[in-house]
């Protein structure tokens, strides 16, 4: 502990000469991607919660400003761009079932299922189980995972041929000249075509002050069942798992029990203003830990702390926020992700395909977690864990033993 908070204060201490134009830049895309996407199916699950206009407005406030709060901190203490989030599949399930449920009663799960992740980080539970995965197979369930938002790439260019084959291309000739952020200028691109053609239509947007509002939690032993543990559940494999496959794709090796511990306290503590559940991020975590982000790995922590300053501003405007990104066009959104991970998609790959013995686990595991399907309530990316190492046991257990 008295190592970890000297690193917080010379971390601190050095952050002002470790900022580069580049951290501020990775941050921004990041903001982009999830303020046009991930951020809406929370108001989908508020609006099936028909849940009032000050609670919807809460909600998102907990979770943007919580998630800003924790990479601050996290990237800070560990001196690694850390990425907290909230738990989106999580929210997807709450699309479905938040309805099933009074809000006190959903407010009181989510403390439940925030006091699980506290005492998985103090046990070490989780860390010992993650440790018996293979390598490969890890990252081969984070290039599954990506793989999707590479498809998305080049999934618009029927629709959108001149858009994003002009993105793809800018990305391409910046990246040859060693440009620092190739995705940036590959976006600002998108941005002036897009206004070309007469697609960027931003509505008028009115500016307010977003403020939290405190609901009193109640307990009920249905909604552990039906909501504590599938959120857990669901941060664990489908958020977490990949949000450390994604660091150490980027040769960052992350304490996944103070993590769970640093992100379980924060869910604790903003629960009561509608925050379902912090974790690390898992996709776009992946577009601040590459070198666009900065090219010194031991000064890249800055893109975590940057994201962290754009959320929390974000969260007091977030219904503004909201806005206007969502009237970016969806193709451009797109492209945008895709170009940012392909880096990460690649290095996964290799990896999982890199070594002769565990080349089957890992291609299996970077197959199944593609597949994004949801058996039993439970997401690919668990299945894609549990597979790929019952594979790789199936082809390595005997040849081990008669060694």
């Amino acid at each position: 502990m008295a190592a970890s908070f000297s690193r917080f204060l010379t971390s601190t201490r050095d952050l002002p000469r470790a900022f580069s134009f580049s951290s501020w830049l990775a941050a921004l895309l990041v903001v982009v991607v999830v303020f046009s996407g991930p951020i809406l199916i929370i108001l989908q699950a508020a609006d099936a919660g028909n849940l009032t206009a000050e609670q919807a407005t809460s909600w998102v406030w907990a979770v943007t400003f919580g998630s800003g709060l924790l990479s601050v901190i996290m990237s800070l203490w560990y001196r690694m761009p850390v990425k907290a989030a909230w738990n989106t599949p999580g929210a997807v399930l709450l699309v479905s079932s938040l309805n099933l449920y009074d809000y006190r009663v959903a407010v009181g799960a989510f403390i439940i299922a925030a006091a699980i992740l506290v005492l998985l980080g103090v046990t070490r539970l989780y860390s010992r189980i993650i440790g018996l995965v293979p390598n490969a197979v890890i990252m081969g369930m984070l290039a599954g995972v990506l793989l999707r938002f590479g498809l998305g790439l080049f999934a618009p260019l029927v629709d959108n041929t001149v858009l994003v084959a002009a993105m793809i291309l800018t990305f391409f000739a910046l990246k040859r000249v060693k440009f620092r952020v190739p995705t940036l200028g590959a976006m600002a691109v998108g941005l002036v075509i897009t206004a070309l053609s007469g697609t960027l239509n931003i509505p008028p947007i009115t500016v307010g002050i977003t403020l939290p509002v405190f609901t009193a939690p109640a307990f009920t032993f249905e909604s552990v069942l039906g909501l504590s543990i599938p959120l857990v559940i669901m941060a664990l494999t489908t958020q977490n798992a990949p949000g450390v496959a994604v660091l150490k794709a980027s040769g960052y090796t992350l304490p996944i029990d103070g993590a769970l511990i640093f992100t379980g306290l924060g869910s604790l503590l903003l629960a009561p203003f509608g925050c379902h559940g912090l974790n690390l991020a898992a996709i776009t975590a992946a577009m601040i830990t590459n070198p666009e982000a900065h090219k010194d790995a031991s000064k890249r922590y800055t893109a975590g702390v940057a994201m962290g300053v754009y959320y929390m501003l974000i969260a007091f405007f977030s219904a503004a926020a909201v806005a206007a990104f969502t009237a970016l066009p969806s193709a451009l959104i797109s492209s945008v992700a895709g170009l940012a991970l392909l880096g990460t998609i690649m290095n996964g790959t290799a990896v999982a395909m890199e070594k002769p013995e565990t080349r089957d686990a890992g291609l299996v595991a970077l197959l199944c977690s593609a597949a994004n399907f949801n058996l039993f309530g439970i997401g690919a990316a668990f299945w894609a864990l549990l597979l790929g190492v019952i594979v790789h046991l199936l082809l390595t257990w005997g040849k081990r033993r008669a060694g």
